[in-house]
């Protein structure tokens, strides 16, 4: 099972690369006054057939050839109804796939976040010919970032494989979070 939040966004934002996602959007959405914690990842990828979206969170169902069982669906939907939400999947080919987790916020069993600037900065790095978008809300209030914006600066994709420009997205992504958490 992954440890905390985090590393399934990692994973199936992972997913969307592999299947040919040009865009890709990730919101982590805390709200604890309707105690709900919710994560979607959003691509335009190549997306599942009616068929294999039914059974997309079985973990003997896998588009991986090295192996025969896929269990990051598999998992993210236990820990999900383990805490009292869901795993919703709505996809079309061509077009692409919507992934959203829902958690009772105060779930004792819910996963942490984990180290999700440190997420952001590795898919951003990774991944620099994706237009990525990152949005965060903490009760009501909202931070985003994405490599759109980023291009406006830097105006050079590959820029985006530098360490100091990945420390800085960490470091931004991360200082805005705790900001949102303060007020």
């Amino acid at each position: 099972m992954l440890e905390d939040l985090s590393q399934h966004v990692l994973d199936i934002a992972e997913n969307s690369t592999s299947a040919g996602a040009t865009e890709v959007a990730i919101e982590i959405n805390e709200d604890e006054t309707l105690n709900i914690l919710s994560m979607i990842v959003e691509d335009n990828g190549r997306g599942m057939s009616p068929d294999f979206l039914e059974h997309a969170a079985d973990p003997f169902t896998t588009t991986r050839t090295t192996r025969r069982v896929g269990m990051g669906l598999p998992f993210l939907k236990q820990s999900a109804e383990l805490c009292g939400g869901q795993l919703i999947l709505r996809s079309k080919l061509g077009e692409g796939t919507h992934t959203e987790a829902v958690f009772d916020y105060d779930s004792i069993d819910r996963p942490p976040l984990g180290d999700i600037p440190a997420t952001v900065m590795a898919l951003f790095m990774g991944h620099p010919e994706i237009d990525w978008k990152y949005i965060h809300r903490v009760n009501g209030r909202e931070f985003s970032i994405s490599t759109v914006e980023l291009m406006e600066a830097l105006d050079d994709r590959e820029l985006l494989r530098q360490t100091e420009v990945g420390l800085w997205i960490r470091d931004r992504v991360k200082e805005s979070i705790d900001e949102m958490r303060l007020r």
